[in-house]
């Protein structure tokens, strides 16, 4: 097997048993949890024992945690009913929202909430990658100062009270909605007017989550950019005689994107989790909401679901990050 053959199977081998340790940690972690979860899901102190004992036997909730010891089936047990489920894509009913499938749900706010990182996340790299690379180019001049300057403190402001003042210019100003996927009752004549409403909806949020991330793209940008400059080979380039663009093009660029790499698959992998603040600010929903409304009612079948596909996010991000290492550094894949 070639060296790149080789370091392909051994970085989805580590991938595939960091999900398995995820997903056994992730069934326990809402076992230990306080509180009888056939009383969460009726919510109602008055329920006689039998009703009790029939709705754990109906989610499940009878059979042993882990291996069965009373002399049936060792598999007959919820950790081993749960990776079943799992891998027919089943997370569950929840507890607290009408019996709805946790699928059904994720899904459904996954989808929302793609709406709003993905063109945030998009904006956010684009801009953060030129004007770093503008700012290290430009070290000392205004351009330099200005943006380092706007980078730290887009870093520094906190995200509710960013989100909850471009809520209150976008209202006052230019009249745009303050809340919802879509404005209630309307109708639409067209598919496009139906995403030109998403649209209006989507401006304030996606801005504040652009503005979020900007700044600290924009600083790892043009720290990682000064650091290739001061390499060797950058000042033999040149002492060659090519120009700027050439060196940032040919030289410097591809060897400044390995830390960006990183810090965009961590990102991109907490963030499909959903901005949870920028969603509450905006009554956006989307898998932060979700995950908000699911705390509040206890409804465990939906946090588990939740946390699981948070876990698997950031793991097929840091996976495919390290793909690109691979990529844009041949030495890593050949070590």
């Amino acid at each position: 097997m070639s060296g790149r053959g080789a370091y392909l199977g051994r970085k989805v081998g580590w991938a595939l048993v960091t999900l398995f340790v995820v997903v056994t940690f992730n069934f326990f972690l809402f076992r230990i949890l306080p509180g009888d979860p056939a009383r969460s899901i009726a919510k109602d102190p008055r329920l006689s024992p039998e009703t009790v004992a029939a709705l754990t036997v109906r989610f499940g909730l009878d059979k042993p945690l882990l291996v069965n010891t009373e002399g049936g089936n060792p598999l007959d047990s919820q950790y081993f009913a749960y990776l079943g489920s799992l891998s027919r894509g089943d997370l569950g009913q929840s507890y607290a929202f009408r019996d709805r499938p946790v699928a059904e749900m994720l899904g459904v706010a996954l989808v929302n909430t793609l709406w709003l990182v993905v063109p945030a996340q998009i904006l956010s790299i684009v801009f953060g990658i030129v004007l770093g690379l503008l700012a290290a180019w430009r070290r000392g001049t205004p351009l330099d100062v200005t943006a380092l300057t706007f980078s730290l403190f887009m870093w520094s402001l906190p995200t509710f009270f960013l989100g909850i003042v471009l809520l209150f210019a976008g209202a006052s100003w230019f009249d745009l909605p303050t809340a919802g996927r879509v404005t209630i009752g309307a109708t639409y004549g067209s598919l496009w007017e139906e995403l030109a409403d998403l649209g209006r909806h989507l401006l304030m949020p996606t801005l504040a989550f652009t503005l979020v991330l900007l700044g600290e793209y924009m600083l790892i940008m043009r720290s990682s950019v000064l650091d290739v400059f001061s390499e060797d080979y950058i000042l033999t380039a040149k002492a060659k005689g090519l120009s700027t663009l050439r060196i940032v093009r040919d030289h410097a660029l591809r060897n400044a994107m390995l830390p960006m790499v990183t810090l965009i698959a961590i990102n991109l992998g907490f963030t499909v989790s959903g901005a949870i603040q920028i969603e509450s600010v905006f009554s956006w929903p989307g898998l932060g909401g979700l995950t908000v409304d699911a705390v509040r009612e206890r409804d465990y079948p939906v946090l588990q679901g939740a946390f699981l596909l948070l876990a698997v996010s950031v793991v097929v991000a840091n996976l495919i990050a390290e793909l690109i290492y691979g990529w844009l550094d041949p030495r890593v894949s050949e070590a």
